[in-house]
Parts: structure tokens; C-alpha cells; sequence
């Protein structure tokens, strides 16, 4: 709550103080690129934190597995702190950005996108299996140990791609650009790929138990 009371006292402090049409993107090179009004910079970043802390507050009772939320409640709620805080940080930069101080955008939202992954990598090796949050395939929510193992998979590829996402503004553009891309996909595809992998092992071991 002191995060969302943080930002819409923000947005009420920097009003009168922004131009009426605001910076909101940047490219590579942190030229700008992209603009919108004040009135929409002041409500919209506001709004998307109320209803993303409504979203990831309401998310734990849809988890299927029941009684799993109460095991990792402390570690969901504090992921769900710090996106939220990492929310509030790219709007606070965006805005003192727009009041005319000098600050490097591409290098401080990297390095605050990069902080996110590997504070998120370190949180995903707590979390408990569930349906609502993590990596959730068919094939880590086979078991504790596939959903575990899959978990500390993700947790290094996360960090490790956070560090390269820091480092990114200060490389060439495409060097940056496959860090940044090229980690995405391997994120998503990577720890799929793991979950299936940890998953055909424990399956053959069980099958090797039986016979």
C-alpha cells in the first residue's frame, strides 16, 4: 500500500510541473521515440499498479492445488512487492526524466530490469508447486522433484540473463539486442525444454523401479 500511496503522490507532486506532452519510450541509443499527454502519464502508471496489485492479490485462489498457497505466501507476496516496486521505480525515472534531470534511461531501466530478473531468480527456488505461479508446465507439476529441479534451472537463467540485461546499454546495439531478445526466448523456451527433460528422467527412473 505505502508503494501505491508512493505513486499517486508522485503523479499528484509532478502535475503542474510536467509539459503537456511527456516522453514514454526510448530507443537503444535512449533517444526518445515515442511521447504521450501528462494527463495520461500521471493516471495510467497509478492505475496499472492498483490493478496489478488487485490482480496478483485475487491470483492465489485460483491455484488448483488447493492448500499449496499457504506453504510460499511469504515469498509470493514479497515477488508481488517487488514488481511493483520495480513499477513504480520506471515511473518515478520517467517522470524526474520529463522534470528535465539528466539521466541515462537505457542504463537505469536496464540495470533495474536486470536487478528484477535476478531478485525474481533468486525467489523462484522458494516457491512450493502450484497452478498460479513459477514455471508452470504439465511436466514440472509432474512432482516436487521435476518442479523443483525446473525451478533451480529457471533461477540460473534468470540471474544470469538479469547480469547480461545490466551489462546490455553499454555493449554494442546487436549485442544488446541479442542479449535482451535472444534471453527472452531462451527464458521461455529453455525452461520448458528442462521441465520435459527433468520430467522423462524421473518417469524412466519410476519405470526402471518397477520392473
Amino acid at each position: 500500500m505505502l508503494i501505491l500511496l508512493g505513486v499517486i503522490g508522485l503523479s499528484i507532486w509532478a502535475y503542474p510541473q510536467l509539459p503537456l506532452k511527456v516522453v514514454t519510450h526510448w530507443n537503444f541509443y535512449s533517444q526518445p521515440d515515442g511521447w504521450s499527454s501528462r494527463n495520461f502519464h500521471v493516471l495510467f502508471f497509478p492505475a496499472l499498479l492498483i490493478f496489478i496489485y488487485a490482480l496478483l492479490s485475487i491470483v492465489p485462489k485460483f491455484d488448483k492445488r488447493g492448500n499449496s498457497y499457504p506453504e510460499f505466501a511469504g515469498v509470493y507476496i514479497m515477488i508481488r512487492n517487488i514488481v511493483l516496486l520495480f513499477l513504480a521505480f520506471i515511473f518515478l525515472v520517467t517522470t524526474l526524466y520529463n522534470l528535465g534531470y539528466a539521466i541515462n534511461i537505457a542504463g537505469t531501466v536496464a540495470g533495474a530490469v536486470g536487478a528484477l530478473m535476478i531478485i525474481l531468480g533468486n525467489y523462484f527456488v522458494k516457491l512450493k508447486r502450484n497452478s498460479v505461479v513459477g514455471i508452470r508446465t504439465g511436466w514440472s507439476l509432474y512432482s516436487e522433484n521435476t518442479w523443483n529441479k525446473t525451478h533451480r534451472f529457471g533461477s540460473r537463467v534468470f540471474m544470469i540473463w538479469g547480469v547480461g540485461i545490466i551489462i546490455a546499454p553499454w555493449l554494442q546495439p546487436v549485442f544488446a539486442f541479442w542479449i535482451l531478445f535472444g534471453g527472452v526466448a531462451f527464458a521461455a523456451i529453455g525452461t520448458i525444454v528442462a521441465s520435459y527433460i527433468f520430467y522423462k528422467k524421473e518417469k524412466d527412473n519410476e519405470k526402471m523401479l518397477k520392473q
